[in-house]
């Protein structure tokens, strides 16, 4: 259940007759009155002989009794308060109940308090109410309102309880504004699919992920197509920001813009600025590299490698590291690299990278403050996959692709079980959010690169997978079984094979596969062997086949049949994890 305070108002009876009347898309069915200060209080909705002037009057009744100059300008109270889709649909009765527990904990009208604001709670849906009050007391004085948002919450929390309703998470100051309805119906208007702040706010982040500079950032803007407008201080150094949409205009056909900061809490512009601190020892940046790099075609798979590497490391401050400020940074910079690799992400993936994404960002915020010289690594390896440009999703693209997904999944578990550590309800819900997301990315990524590698794990020669199969079971006896009986097992001993092919020892390469993180939150233990193995041996991620020498080849050493020998992938298999 979500209370939510709307801006203070000056004219009752215009909110009573937007609250009573159709709505903007005729939404409003059967408005009426659930609750009010006076049981006796007229109910235009359902009583033919009552007008909206008339309930007006009575609300305004102690604010007119005040002199003209002491009179409040915004003296009109408005609180929504929203049921969760999947709760089932309250009777009036309850609505009311719950009406009268949130004008009480908001200190609109306490109980037992017979001198409080006077106030009105109208249904016109199904799945929530409007609260509308005037702020003078009947005694005239002020009503004490301190703090009112987070006691609605509070109490929200408490009926949620109560009447056995979905539980939100509490918040903690740090979340991003929500849209307003009014933003909402605007989009809708307007063909949008989102309203203009949540795309200004994905856009600002797309913008940040990977960026060194102010310049840079503001340049990032200006190529997204969005407007800017920069604040410079008299001594010339730039104070804020602001964006907006093109076809986005007011009445008066001006663009409307809004700041970094009423987007989200860290992307008002010294927020942004925080996180071009260099390490140290660390200072060199993608700009110094050669430029056929970024213009290689390879580009985007090599930048998918070097963030599986940075999301590994990542993954050990997060989950091992006493440094709070160090671990807020990680899980800050993931929402970079996730931002990043839905901006660069292929056709097939990109949806749930985007949901990805989004969800992260709530999980990037908290009041640990980050400190991002601890987390350049990362930032680095979003920059690249910025510079490195779309990845295709076939061959190395996706197998690089499938890389980095698996190892992003685990992060986002760690962010989950940190934030959960410490009480920050909103932020874990995100991340594990996020995690669901990843998990779906990373199966349509996977499919292809993984029936390729089961098709030649399928070909190996039955000795050489007994061999490997003895390799599993002496260097991870716990699980050796559960591997054997996966249908990724076939991708995991072509992976053996061609470790051994390049020099590397299979038994410890599967050794410091499963310490780098436990296994037992996998879905699918051999997927999560393959790419770290693949990654700590540094592999090809979608190499094809070697052709064997000789016909005997086949069967020496544990070479694979000749690729004229293996079937094509027929029905594509989508990998568990």
């Amino acid at each position: 259940m979500i209370p939510s305070i709307h801006k203070r108002g000056s004219k009752t009876v215009g909110l009573i007759r937007y609250l009573y009347g159709p709505g903007t898309h005729e939404e409003h069915i059967d408005p009426h009155l659930v609750a009010a200060y006076d049981p006796l209080t007229p109910d235009p909705g359902r009583d033919p002989n009552a007008t909206y002037e008339q309930l007006q009057r009575l609300l305004d009744r102690p604010v007119n009794a005040l002199p003209t100059n002491r009179r409040p300008t915004k003296h009109v109270w408005h609180l929504s308060v929203r049921a969760s889709p999947e709760d089932p649909n309250l009777s009036d009765e309850e609505w009311a109940a719950i009406a009268h527990r949130t004008v009480a904990a908001t200190g609109i009208a306490p109980d037992g308090d017979e001198r409080a604001c006077r106030w009105a709670a109208v249904r016109h849906a199904d799945d929530h109410i409007h609260i509308i009050a005037t702020l003078v007391r009947d005694d005239g004085r002020r009503p004490r309102l301190h703090n009112e948002a987070r006691r609605a919450q509070a109490e929200a929390r408490r009926v949620e309880a109560h009447y056995d309703l979905r539980r939100v998470a509490p918040g903690d100051g740090t979340a991003a504004k929500r849209t307003t309805s009014a933003e909402r119906h605007k989009a809708k208007r307007q063909g949008r699919d989102r309203a203009v702040r949540e795309e200004l706010r994905e856009t600002v982040r797309y913008a940040v992920a990977g960026a060194t500079s102010t310049n840079e950032f503001l340049d990032r803007l200006k190529d997204a197509g969005v407007l800017v407008r920069t604040r410079v201080l008299p001594s010339g150094d730039l104070k804020g920001y602001k964006v907006a949409l093109p076809g986005d205009r007011n009445k008066g056909q001006e663009p409307i813009y809004y700041a970094g900061s009423t987007l989200a809490p860290d992307l008002s512009l010294p927020r942004i600025q925080e996180r071009f601190a260099t390490d140290p020892a660390s200072t060199q940046t993608i700009d110094s590299e050669r430029p056929e790099r970024r213009t290689s075609p390879s580009a985007p798979a090599a930048a998918r490698r070097t963030t599986t590497h940075a999301a590994w490391q990542a993954l050990l401050v997060v989950g091992h590291s006493g440094d709070e400020s160090a671990a807020a940074a990680q899980i800050a910079a993931t929402g970079e690299v996730l931002d990043a690799l839905a901006k660069t992400s292929a056709l097939h993936t990109r949806n749930e990278l985007r949901q990805a994404a989004w969800a992260f960002e709530r999980a990037s915020r908290s009041h640990t403050r980050a400190e991002f010289r601890h987390a350049q690594h990362l930032r680095r390896a979003a920059r690249e996959l910025v510079r490195g440009g779309p990845a295709f999703g076939r061959g190395e693209d996706g197998s690089s692709t499938a890389m980095v997904l698996d190892a992003l999944v685990f992060v986002a578990i760690a962010a989950a079980h940190w934030h959960a550590k410490r009480q920050h309800a909103q932020q874990a819900e995100a991340a594990r959010q996020a995690a669901d997301h990843l998990r779906a990315a990373y199966q349509q990524a996977a499919r292809e690169p993984v029936t390729v590698l089961s098709e030649r794990g399928r070909s190996i020669a039955p000795s050489l997978r007994r061999h490997h199969a003895s390799t599993l079971r002496a260097a991870l006896p716990e699980v050796a079984e559960t591997v054997l009986a996966e249908p990724g097992w076939d991708a995991l001993a072509a992976t053996l094979a061609d470790a051994e092919r390049a020099g590397h020892n299979p038994h410890a390469l599967l050794a410091e596969a499963a310490a780098r993180r436990e296994l037992d939150t996998a879905d699918a233990i051999s997927d999560v062997l393959v790419w770290r193995l693949r990654h700590t041996a540094d592999l090809p991620v979608y190499a094809p086949a070697p052709a064997p020498k000789s016909p005997q080849a086949n069967q020496f050493n544990g070479q694979v049949a000749s690729p004229r020998q293996i079937p094509a992938p027929t029905a594509s298999r989508t990998p568990r994890r």
